[in-house]
């Protein structure tokens, strides 16, 4: 068994794998029990010289530990049971003698233990020790047995406890948006408790595997591909829609992966090129045969690792070394041998044939697969293990101690060490070396929620590791029937929803001020919409109001300038005045339509309308009525012709006009009109609108108004005829049939229209309705005034009576 001792007391004893047996863990070509060699893992040579670069700064720093000298004893546990029983029991029992359960001398003995570095070793060494009460200081990953204080109460793990990396690599993917994976678990309890505790974390973080492979702790090159074969593995991994694989298991179980690559090409399949994130107790240049595989399939890999410092003086410590520097140290030379490809011995040159070291060979020219010169964190976890039991004892020789070399670590009530994990990525090169940089760290002690700190500087590139493609914005998740959660196809969300991140499971309604822009993908502020006075609509709607204004203005001066002559008083001039004054405010009336729908405005627009129009009407119901009775009243002196008077005219007037007064009030009082917004009528737009309070009533107004104009078309329609010189009849009758044939088509557009165009339907309608009774009723009328003024004398008035 290979040994590395210094012969000092108290003594520490650490147990590494350095060598590893090949009848019991070494993978061949076919399967042979009678081959025996070991084959060294040089990579592991860095935990020996941590230990001994620990011990050394202890023994010669006189402030800890004066006038006591630590001494180690390492031994190699070959990665079995028996062996690390066999080397412990060695230790504990008689000098040279195997003697279970006694020791019959008093010097060299054991204080502390620190090993092993796989969990299975570290528990076999903590059965023994706790049965001799040693303390165990254990460096590599540890899954402690359930009651595992109790049973093994003087236990320590100088690594924190895996499971909390666990949380760790869950950021990690969602990080990186990786939702579809594989998982790679080593086929015992611990790959069990693995798979147990890391598959609900998935799910509930969004998270699917696409397969779980299992894959043994050990095994032969063609059991290997028997398994393959059987189980199609291969295919599973390689042609797996999954890029991202987090692999779980110990360096053993990783020999199994790195061949099961090593064998794919038997297969005719491609490299799978995948992102492979692994736990801290997993280091991919722990292997023997680092120079004959290929390790470029692993550039890129995330792992994470316990946080480690440089101690002062370690490199210059390490350049030092050399086959011949310890004459107590068993592992140099199969070291050297391994790593440099060459051979110290002589006579084993000339029988093997291979080229003899040169003993100049520096550690600092191998790569980093096989060697590195920064302390690793298992490396570091040794040397704060050492200084831990140095420190321990010099309280026990000293009641206090106030130098410190080393980090303070704190252990938890299961003795499990409180600590940070770096997240380290991996790059391989094609000449076989290696480097690993940090591009992350992991503090299990952090606030919940920002347990995972990434250095972007550090990331590059970003592969993709979906079951299918992400849903942009406007689409949403729709789920496969009889699939996981993270396999779904893309729904474009429907009209008025949108969805403004990747992958959201619904779309959602944007707020009722904000509509959703062309794509669907995110909400815009909607705009304000109403009839403005500066739009081009609100400007022509305006001056046609103001120019037939004017013009009704100028007519009705007219009328006052010839208010004696024939045709003006022909027709009861004071109702004349009525009507056109009524006119000129009906067009003025759409002034209060246009412009920002306000409490006054809206309140006061429709009534004012609809009084305003009932006068007008009424007028012209007043002069049709006065002209049927006046050719009735044919007897001079008859009580019709007295009943002629203004006071009938101004009677009808008043009281078709109360009338719609009277339903206004009621409108009015009862549900009266009032600003309003509707959003959902157009796109885009926040419609500003006056909300008519009572569409009843609002209609009620205009059939009062259509009752008006049709009785005024009737009684028009009856005296057309009538033989009078200046007979208004026949233009009042087409003025109500221009009135009617405007307002009755007002209601179906009204109602089909939206937003201000609807504003603008009313106001042409009134413009139009105006116009028709200025254009039909007073436009014959001032043609004879100002054309043909002879028309207009008492002369040829008494020519045409006679």
């Amino acid at each position: 068994m290979p040994l590395f001792s210094e012969n000092m007391n108290p003594m520490l004893l650490s147990t590494f794998l350095i060598s590893w047996n090949i009848s019991s863990c070494f993978f061949l070509l076919y399967k042979d029990s009678n081959h025996s060699s070991s084959s060294s893992v040089p990579k592991n040579y860095q935990h020996v010289l941590a230990l001994a670069f620990a011990v050394k700064e202890i023994n010669e720093d006189p402030r800890i530990l004066p006038n006591i000298s630590l001494c180690f004893h390492i031994l190699n546990s070959y990665y079995t049971a028996k062996m690390t029983f066999k080397a412990i029991l060695n230790l504990l029992s008689t000098q040279h003698r195997f003697v279970p359960n006694f020791k019959c001398h008093n010097q060299n003995n054991v204080i502390a233990l620190v090993g092993g570095c796989l969990s299975e070793i570290s528990v076999n060494i903590a059965i023994l020790s706790a049965t001799h009460k040693t303390a165990q200081l254990t460096y590599g990953s540890f899954l402690p047995p359930e009651g595992a204080k109790k049973q093994l109460p003087f236990l320590y793990q100088m690594v924190p406890n895996e499971a909390q990396q666990y949380m760790g690599a869950v950021q990690l993917l969602q990080h990186f948006g990786w939702t579809w994976i594989g998982l790679v678990a080593v086929d015992d309890d611990r790959g069990n408790k693995f798979l147990e505790t890391m598959i609900p974390m998935l799910f509930r973080h969004g998270i699917c595997y696409e397969f779980i492979l299992r894959i043994p702790k050990w095994s032969y090159i063609d059991e290997m591909i028997a398994l393959g074969m059987k189980e199609r593995i291969f295919e599973i991994a390689f042609e797996s829609k999954a890029r991202v694989f987090f692999v779980y298991g110990e360096p053993p179980s990783f020999q199994v992966l790195r061949m099961l690559l090593f064998v794919a090409p038997l297969f005719e399949l491609p490299p799978p090129g995948k992102v492979w994130i692994v736990t801290s107790h997993w280091d991919f240049a722990s292997l023997p045969v680092q120079r004959i595989w290929d390790t470029e399939t692993f550039h890129g890999s995330i792992s994470f690792s316990v946080h480690s410092k440089q101690p002062l003086g370690f490199h210059k410590f390490v350049q030092t070394v050399r086959p011949s520097w310890a004459k107590g140290d068993g592992f140099i030379q199969d070291f050297w041998e391994h790593a440099f490809n060459c051979l110290v011995n002589v006579a084993k040159v000339i029988q093997e044939g291979k080229e003899s070291c040169l003993r100049d060979e520096k550690l600092e020219t191998l790569p980093g697969i096989l060697f590195e010169m920064n302390m690793t964190g298992h490396s570091y976890n040794v040397y704060n293990a050492v200084y831990a039991v140095a420190h321990a004892l010099h309280t026990v020789y000293e009641s206090s101690s106030k130098h410190r070399r080393w980090d303070t670590v704190h252990f938890n009530e299961n003795g499990e060490l409180f600590a940070q994990f770096d997240v380290t990525n991996w790059l391989m090169f094609p000449n076989g070396s290696m480097a690993r940089v940090k591009v992350g760290s992991l503090d299990p002690q952090a606030a919940a929620g920002i347990l995972f700190l990434l250095l972007y500087a550090s990331v590059q590139v970003l592969p993709l590791s979906v079951c299918n493609d992400n849903c942009y914005p406007g689409y949403s998740r729709k789920k496969r029937e009889k699939e996981q959660f993270c396999c779904y196809d893309c729904a474009a969300c429907p009209k008025g929803m949108i969805s403004h991140k990747k992958d959201m499971e619904t779309c959602i309604k944007c707020p009722e001020h904000q509509y959703p822009n062309k794509e669907q993908a995110q909400c815009i502020p909607r705009v304000p919409s109403f009839l403005s006075y500066g739009e081009s609509l609100g400007i022509i709607l305006r001056s046609l109001s103001l120019f037939f204004s004017f013009t009704t203005a100028l007519v009705f001066g007219l009328f006052l300038k010839h208010k004696d002559t024939p045709i003006v008083k022909a027709n009861n001039r004071s109702i004349t005045y009525i009507l056109l004054i009524s006119l000129l405010l009906c067009f003025l009336c759409p002034l209060l339509f246009i412009g920002q729908p306000a409490k006054v405005s809206c309140l006061l627009r429709q009534i004012i309308f609809g009084i305003i129009f009932s006068v007008a009407l009424s007028s012209v119901l007043a002069k049709t009525i006065t002209v049927l009775l006046a050719f009735m009243a044919t007897t001079p002196g008859s009580r019709m012709r007295k009943r002629m008077g203004k006071g009938l005219a101004t009677s009808i007037i008043f009281s078709s006009s109360l009338v719609q007064a009277a339903i206004c009030t009621v409108w009015v009082n009862m549900t009266p009109p009032f600003p309003d917004v509707d959003i959902h009528s157009l796109d885009g737009k926040i419609i500003l609108e006056c909300n008519e309070g009572s569409a009843a009533m609002f209609y009620c107004v205009l059939g009062y108004l259509s009752t008006l104009a049709s009785l005024s078309f009737i009684v028009a329609f009856l005296a057309r005829k009538l033989p009078d010189s200046f007979n208004e009849a026949k233009f009042i009758t087409f003025s109500m049939l221009v009135f009617c044939s405007v307002w009755f088509t007002f209601v179906p557009s009204y109602l089909s229209t939206k937003g201000k165009y609807v504003v603008a339907v009313e106001v042409f309608s009134i413009l139009s309705s105006s116009v028709g009774l200025l254009g039909c009723i007073f436009g014959p009328k001032c043609y004879i005034i100002l054309l043909r003024p002879a028309l207009n004398s008492r002369e040829h008035l008494i020519r045409r009576k006679n």
